[in-house]
Order: structure tokens, then sequence, then C-alpha cells
């Protein structure tokens, strides 16, 4: 910021403002300016309006200033709705910031920080939201407070509510929620690392510029933009790259638990999925208005703990009404029956993984699983036939990978790609115990 150039023209100089604008404009940027703090004489100001118009409290990574100021005023760093603590991410995210919130287009990791440790603390908040609309922004710093974000899932519920892009570093937060939202055409993913370099020689060159660059080791200038870059140098970047990459897969997957792991989410190759092909590739639990999730969230939060981690969910709607596929894949379950009693059993009598027992339950499960899939590519427009990939023994991954690559194949979904290797008409282990148990009492 050129503070030179901004106090010639705020100072000594007629100025056809709002006197509230320029109250807030002085009480903010004017310690910037002049490096100290400024009182104003000839003007009465009220001192709330001046603490309302001043820059922030600061956040570090060491302390927690905006936390202790706001309790002496007794209030919160981050809105308090129902007993819920909404935590704004937004615009381009940066390591380094002495402010909360958006800023100028820019939120902080220590802002955010600050204010989750604040929630954390304060009894008043019965569960954390995460508002976030940000395409991402600096590697340094986030992977630390995706952590933080995560620890925090163990004292009060944490939900992620997308409007509309929670991309990248964006993403590598929202992953760390209990559970993610997003409506029909929020953007989530991604999971990627860029670089940018600038090659100035050809410029320099045409306007008869050159350049000496007089350095001691090595790799002092390594990347400098007035030179082309070398091929080792590139080289080097693109390691430390794909080494940030794997970093971003496993911390998504650590936030995810069995939503997704690291393979799927680097099969992703950092693509961007939308809606209901988020949901339907583990990046996201649930397709919904985001003020409507709140509202349930905030209705159930203190109890929300044993649902929050269910599987995806593909509407907005709590309940969903079977399609076709589902219902010719799985019957409806019958009404169930008072429990009886069951007795011990013993160490002699329990059933082990390779019993026909296991194996027949492991069967269903996983013919169940199938039909679900089946049911969730139906809404995607992707038919599959459920009982033919039941008898041909394909995994529920090896079809979820089939529906986005179908997905990925259409004009109008270019940035889906499949996730896992494709499908191959190859037994799955459980059903290849299965044949070997069915063929041995023959």
């Amino acid at each position: 910021m050129h503070h030179l150039q901004i106090a010639q023209r705020a100072f000594n100089t007629p100025l056809m403002v709002e006197p509230a604008k320029a109250l807030a404009f002085l009480s903010g940027l004017g310690p910037r300016i002049t490096g100290q703090e400024i009182t104003f004489h000839g003007l009465e100001v009220d001192a709330a309006d001046q603490a309302g118009a001043a820059q922030p409290a600061r956040a570090s990574l060491f302390g927690n200033d905006l936390a202790r100021r706001h309790q002496r005023n007794g209030t919160q760093p981050y809105a308090l709705i129902d007993g819920i603590a909404v935590i704004e991410i937004a615009g381009t995210l940066v390591h380094r910031g002495a402010w909360i919130g958006q800023s100028s287009g820019l939120t902080s990791y220590e802002g955010i920080a600050a204010q989750l440790d604040a929630a954390l603390a304060d009894p008043g908040v019965r569960g954390i939201a995460l508002d976030i609309d940000s395409f991402g922004g600096e590697v340094a710093g986030a992977f630390d407070l995706a952590d933080r974000i995560r620890a925090a899932r163990a004292k009060k519920p944490v939900h992620a509510f997308v409007a509309e892009h929670a991309l990248s570093a964006g993403y590598a937060l929202a992953s760390q929620a209990d559970r993610i939202v997003l409506p029909r055409t929020g953007a989530v993913g991604s999971i990627g690392v860029v670089a940018l370099h600038t090659d100035m020689s050809g410029a320099l060159d045409q306007k008869g510029i050159a350049v000496t660059l007089i350095h001691a080791g090595a790799h002092k200038v390594d990347a400098n933009p007035y030179e082309p870059l070398p091929a080792v140098v590139r080289d080097q970047m693109q390691a430390e790259l794909e080494n940030l990459r794997q970093l971003f897969a496993r911390t998504v997957a650590d936030g995810r638990g069995d939503r997704i792991d690291v393979a799927r989410a680097l099969g992703t190759e950092a693509a961007v999925l939308r809606g209901e092909a988020a949901v339907f590739a583990g990046l996201a639990d649930e397709v919904g208005d985001p003020v409507t999730a709140f509202r349930a969230f905030a209705a159930a939060a203190g109890g929300i703990r044993s649902s929050s981690r269910k599987g995806p969910q593909m509407t907005a709607t709590p309940t969903d009404t079977p399609s076709p596929s589902t219902a010719a894949a799985s019957p409806p379950a019958a009404s169930p029956a008072p429990a009886a009693p069951e007795p011990p059993t013993s160490a002699a009598t329990a059933p082990t993984s390779d019993s026909p027992a296991m194996i027949a339950e492991a069967i269903r499960a996983e013919a169940a699983e199938v039909a679900q899939v089946c049911a969730q590519a139906a809404r995607l427009g992707v038919q599959i036939d459920a009982a033919d990939a039941v008898t041909r023994g394909l995994k529920p991954e090896a079809l979820r990978a089939r529906v986005l690559a179908d997905l990925a194949a259409r004009s109008d979904a270019a940035g889906i790609v499949a996730t896992a290797p494709a499908a191959v008409a190859k037994d799955s282990p459980i059903v290849a115990a299965a044949k070997k148990a069915a063929a041995a009492t023959r």
C-alpha cells in the first residue's frame, strides 16, 4: 500500500466526503498511515462510533486479543444465531492477517482460527457453522487450520455450508467439518496445487534491458522472473507441488473419514464438481438450500453428534421417495418384530470371517450398496441395471467410477472426472469367496 500517496490525498487538502465516511476511513487507515493512534479535534465523535469504525482487534498465531476484547465488550467475534457460531470463510484466503472476517476481499487463517477458538470456549455456543464461499488461497497455514477445525469436532458439532464455492484451500477447510451441504449449483473440490512463474526475459530483451543476478548459493535465484525457467528447477517445483497435493488428499481423507479416501481424493485430479455429482463422489454430503440446512442444524445442535456423520444424501429433504431402480433392486423391509433375547455366543460357536453365514451377510451388504449406487446414478441420468451389476460381481466403487466417467463424457459436465479405476468385469473378493464356498459343498 502506498501510504505516502494516501496521506497526501487525505490530509491538508479539501475533501467532499460525508463526515461519517471520513471517520470510518481515518479510524481504520489513519493509524496505518501515521504509524500511531489518531485523535479528532473540531468534530464531535461518539466513542462508540469511533470504536465501531476502528480496525478489528488483532489475531495472531500466539495470542487472541480479538477474543479478549470482545469478551470485555460483552460481544462475540462471530455472528451468533440460535446458539450457532457462524464463521465466514470468504474471498481469497491468506495466512497472516490482523483482522477478523473478510477485509478487502481477503480472509486470513489467523482470523478464522481466532473465531474458532472463541466459539469453542464460549459455553453459549452449541455448534459451529462454516459459511464458505471461496476459490482458495495460500498453502501456508491452510493445513494447520484444517487440523484445528477437525479437532474442534470432538468438542462441538461443525457443519460447512457452501454458498456457492469451496474450492482448493476453501475445500481443504470445508472437508474437515462433520457435514458439508451445498446448493444445486454449488461447487467443491479442486484438490490440487498450482504455482506461477513469470518469464520477463523476452520483454526485457525487446526493451534493451539486461538484468544481472549476483548471488551466493546455487539455488538462491531459482525461478527468478528474469530468465527462462530451467528444466531442473521446473522439475523441483513440480515435485514440491505433488508432495503438497498428497498432503492435501490426506487432509481431505482425514476430514471425510470413510466417505472418501486418499486414492479417490487424488483420483479427482483437481476437478471441480457441482451439486449431486459432488455428493456422489464423496466430496459433500447433501444438496440443499444452505439456509434451510442451517436452520435444521441449529434446531438439532447439541443432540446432533450421533447423526452428523451419516452417509451421502442426494436431496435436501430428510426423506426421499425410492426411485424405480431402488424398488426393483431392494424390496421394502418388513415391519420389525420384537427382538427375542439371544443366548450368548461362545467362542466355539462364534462365526468366523470366512464362515458361510458371514460370507452371505457380506454379499447382502454389498448388493444393497450396489442398489444404492444404481439409484443415485439414476438421479444423475445414468441408468445401470442393478441386478446385472450384482450378477457380474461389480464393486460399488467401480460403478461410481463408471457413472462419473459417463458424466465427464457429457458436454455439460466436462469438468467431472472418474474418481476410481474403470469398472472391469471381475468378481469382487466377496463374490469370489462365495462361489468358492458353494463349489466346495457340491
